[in-house]
């Protein structure tokens, strides 16, 4: 995607195949059937997740919940972890997004421990927070705390739209795969989004096309070893285009899931997403692009 114009213009957005994105283009597409269910879908969502909202806002203190343990597990769940036994029980830490809190994964949470994953753990960082290095900073230094008090040399990161970034921010610039095993991101604007040229504060202006961040992270990554998977979805409200949530680095070879008939917020709710991030962190996934259909919560 590419800007067109002069620098003092208002500049004219393009996919790659150079068609322009318009705000009669972006309503044509949004008025679709199919984008107008998962528009009420995600408006139902938004107005739980505005009333979790409050619930989420203190950092959470990491448990290990006894009813959770893999070898207790049903069959079904056990037989999830064939190909890597110890997967289940490597720390998950899951990081929200712009403005939210760990309030937005109370649903994925408790879907990833039902399905076998004996230590699911969020992370809250500031709201303020203007920089998308300074958050993988404090991020990794959350991740160092977890391995203290696990006994884990590794963990797996799930992160919802900014976190997502941060994680990666981290894992490829700052050295951070020595820790991280394996990264999912859902929502996570890799290639930027659009619309962060609605809003001029310092941490949006980092989402945009171009951003010097972004072309820090499209630099060449050779040393990259964590697995990793970027979640999409073709209805994303917030990642413009939806395509800018595929993670297409040369060096990270990243697996780009499409999800379809899913908003933004409603990603980390969705029993599919559930499903696909617990068999991704079990090792259970081959490296090839997948589609979801949409598919009830989790």
């Amino acid at each position: 995607m590419r800007a067109t114009g002069d620098p003092g213009c208002r500049p004219e957005w393009h996919t790659g195949d150079h068609s322009p994105i318009t705000p009669r283009g972006l309503l044509r597409t949004l008025a679709t059937p199919a984008a107008v269910a998962g528009g009420l879908t995600e408006l139902a969502w938004v107005g739980a997740h505005l009333v979790m909202y409050p619930l989420g806002t203190s950092n959470e203190v990491l448990r290990l919940d006894p009813r959770c343990r893999p070898g207790e597990q049903p069959p079904g769940v056990r037989a999830l972890f064939a190909a890597d036994p110890l997967a289940a029980r490597i720390p998950v830490l899951l990081v929200h997004g712009l403005v939210d809190n760990r309030s937005i994964f109370t649903v994925m949470r408790r879907g990833l421990r039902r399905r076998g994953f004996a230590q699911v753990c969020t992370w809250n960082y500031s709201p303020m927070l203007g920089d998308v290095a300074r958050g993988a900073r404090e991020l990794g230094a959350h991740i160092e705390q977890i391995c203290a008090q696990t006994g884990h040399d590794r963990v797996h990161v799930v992160g919802h739209s900014l976190g997502g970034l941060i994680a990666r921010y981290h894992v490829q610039r700052q050295g951070g795969g020595r820790r991280v095993e394996s990264l999912v991101t859902l929502g996570t604007p890799h290639g930027g989004s659009v619309l962060a040229h609605l809003l001029p504060t310092p941490m949006v202006r980092q989402l945009r096309p171009g951003s010097p961040v972004l072309r820090e992270l499209a630099q060449p990554a050779p040393d990259w070893s964590t697995r990793m998977t970027a979640l999409y979805s073709d209805l994303d409200q917030m990642v413009v285009p939806t395509r800018a949530g595929r993670c297409d680095h040369p060096d990270l070879k990243a697996r780009n899931v499409l999800v379809r008939g899913v908003g933004h917020l409603s990603l980390p709710f969705h029993r599919g997403v559930v499903d696909e991030v617990a068999a991704t962190l079990a090792g259970v996934r081959p490296a090839t692009p997948t589609r979801l259909a949409p598919a009830a919560v989790a």
